[in-house]
């Protein structure tokens, strides 16, 4: 759709033009104003580098690196050409790449970019505070990767590809920058051509949907449940992220502290979780929720809602407040076994409920 300008009760169309006709270029141009003004493409993202390259037996480079609100990392891929080209393939490589990244290496990535663009602020700071993060959290960081395509027009084969990524699980977003000429002028028409902006909300929710019927088609979540005993007390068809915390706090009932726990399901074999999140102070029930409130990154699932954060379900220690996380699938069973192995003291069994 043509770009009009209305003059004398008239509209007469702009005239379309190329970036190469104008010798703009995409890494001395294009890039280096996007990366102030990234907003015009993205709203609520943080460049962290430009020229990305950092991994071995590979010469190929991200335009731009960002992150989002939510901690989720976001490649950017920029061409000033009308066709795409093939940058939604090159794109899902370097999120592949990128997807491994830790907080702590991206701190040091950005602290690059912080000092070759003469910026006068802090790394770890920044991120902290972009991220409305007290510390951080590395079971939310990066747990996805966005990826954002920009050029001045996209053919066919590559709108068509990125709808089908996008309905099969990829973040993958098309914004075209057509440039026009008026009155000597370059302007440029930034627009979201996938997903479409009026229909973006529609469009998640369908994408959505369509995941959770095919995740019920193509997957057998264990809903296996336990029969737990404690001292003699019976705890009945357990889940198993409940059968997790009835352990944990049957052994800090009987004089474990959680920082003991925190060493024995942090020593276990593959494991990958921070099995308490810590605050400092012997916090009341408000304040841990306040706390949370603080945390939260606005995404789907509140903060909360991925601990064991109601009244009475935490615990204190020398000062501190341990929330136990309620994210326990893989592992759960091997955890629960650790922990009974090292402070059950034959108090503590459990089966398998009998259907």
């Amino acid at each position: 759709m043509p770009i009009f300008r209305l003059h004398n009760d008239q509209l007469t169309a702009l005239r379309t033009t190329r970036f190469d006709q104008h010798a703009v270029y995409e890494r001395n141009h294009l890039q280096q104003i996007l990366k102030k003004q990234i907003d015009v493409l993205h709203p609520d993202i943080l460049i962290v580098a430009e020229e990305f390259g950092d991994w071995d037996e590979s010469r190929r480079r991200i335009d731009l690196l960002a992150i989002d609100k939510e901690a989720r990392l976001v490649v950017i891929e920029l061409k000033r050409t009308e066709g795409g080209g093939h940058m939604e393939l090159q794109a899902i490589r370097y999120a592949a790449m990128v997807s491994t990244l830790t907080f702590d290496r991206l701190v040091g990535i950005f602290g690059d970019y912080i000092d070759a663009n003469g910026l006068e602020f802090e790394a770890r700071e920044k991120l902290l505070d972009f991220l409305e993060w007290n510390e951080p959290d590395e079971d939310s960081f990066a747990q996805d990767v966005r990826v954002i395509l920009a050029s001045a027009d996209f053919s066919k084969e590559l709108t068509t590809s990125v709808l089908w990524l996008n309905d099969n699980g990829l973040d993958i977003t098309c914004i075209r920058m057509q440039p026009y000429v008026y009155d000597n002028e370059l302007l440029i028409d930034i627009q979201s051509v996938i997903p479409v902006p009026e229909a973006s909300d529609y469009q998640i929710k369908i994408k959505e949907k369509r995941q959770r019927e095919r995740t019920a088609r193509t997957t057998s979540n264990d809903r296996t449940v336990y029969d737990l005993s404690v001292d003699g007390v019976a705890y009945p068809e357990l889940s198993k992220r409940w059968l997790v915390y009835r352990v944990v706090k049957a052994c800090i009932d009987e004089g474990t502290k959680p920082s003991q726990i925190h060493h024995v399901i942090s020593n276990l074999p593959n494991h990958s979780r921070n099995a308490f999140h810590v605050f400092d102070g012997e916090l009341s029930n408000e304040d841990v929720q306040d706390k949370f409130n603080e945390l939260d990154a606005g995404g789907q699932i509140h903060r909360s809602r991925r601990f064991f954060s109601q009244p009475g379900e935490f615990f204190h220690e020398d000062g501190k407040t341990y929330v136990l996380t309620n994210q326990w699938g893989t592992g759960s069973i091997e955890t629960v076994d650790a922990l009974i192995n090292a402070f059950g003291d034959g108090r503590i069994t459990y089966t398998k409920s009998v259907d």
